[in-house]
């Protein structure tokens, strides 16, 4: 079995553990796009070098219009379409928040962290073959959760009961994904992913992280590309 075949099976086991769990107010609504957007999902993993990476990314949970419309992490709508080319129907969660609502690759919304992200990749390597072929982005946690108004709620935020067979399933997931990838560099975008890596990783692999691009972040809204690029290059991942 290779990378992105032994990948696509451990994502479809954490799809089924996560979806036994069940989590209290403030959390409402819960969307797993492993689920529901399996499809697209699939057609993003299968871009994974099957002979395995030298950098794997990971970030925390997927953003309302980013992997939440496309299945793809950071999958903002046009770049999950255009250069990656993950099209593929998307069903609809089994309880939709009206403000939130899943139209796929319809969806008109922008997300901003995931145009931040592969547009970064998209200028340095030109094309989705050249970026493959030594890295992939994949999340920590496949979940969405939202309050009753529709506000996000990230998974840091969860209760200590609900959060740990969250992690547990999400910790056996990522250690079977680098075990799939065998990645030299494991980074972390944001200091939750990288707390999670640094769990999980063996000691072979070197952890890092860069900055968010989350616009959330004031810090990300001033220049996030060059600074995330100057510290992948100081690092000695780039």
């Amino acid at each position: 079995m290779n990378a992105a075949q032994a990948s696509i099976a451990a994502s479809r086991r954490l799809c089924r553990a996560v979806d036994r769990l069940t989590f209290s107010e403030p959390v409402t609504h819960v969307y797993n796009p492993l689920s529901y957007a399996r499809a697209a999902h699939e057609k993003y993993v299968r871009w994974l070098n099957p002979a395995g990476v030298r950098v794997l990314l990971l970030g925390m949970n997927p953003g309302p219009w980013g992997m939440a419309q496309t299945g793809v992490p950071f999958g903002e709508v046009a770049i999950a379409r255009d250069w990656l080319g993950c099209q593929a129907k998307v069903k609809c969660p089994p309880q939709e928040h009206p403000n939130r609502p899943i139209q796929g690759f319809a969806c008109q919304r922008s997300e901003v962290s995931g145009r931040r992200l592969w547009g970064l990749f998209q200028e340095r390597f030109g094309t989705a073959e050249s970026f493959f072929a030594e890295h992939f982005v994949a999340n920590y946690c496949p979940l969405v959760f939202m309050t009753a108004t529709g506000a996000n709620h990230t998974p840091d935020k969860l209760p200590a009961a609900e959060r740990a067979p969250l992690d547990a399933a999400c910790d056996a997931h990522l250690a079977e994904l680098i075990a799939a990838t065998r990645p030299e560099w494991a980074v972390g975008v944001g200091k939750y992913a990288e707390k999670c890596l640094l769990r999980v990783v063996p000691p072979e692999v070197r952890v890092t992280s860069i900055l968010h691009p989350s616009p959330a972040s004031p810090a990300a809204n001033r220049g996030w590309a060059a600074a995330a690029e100057q510290q992948l290059v100081e690092a000695g991942v780039w």
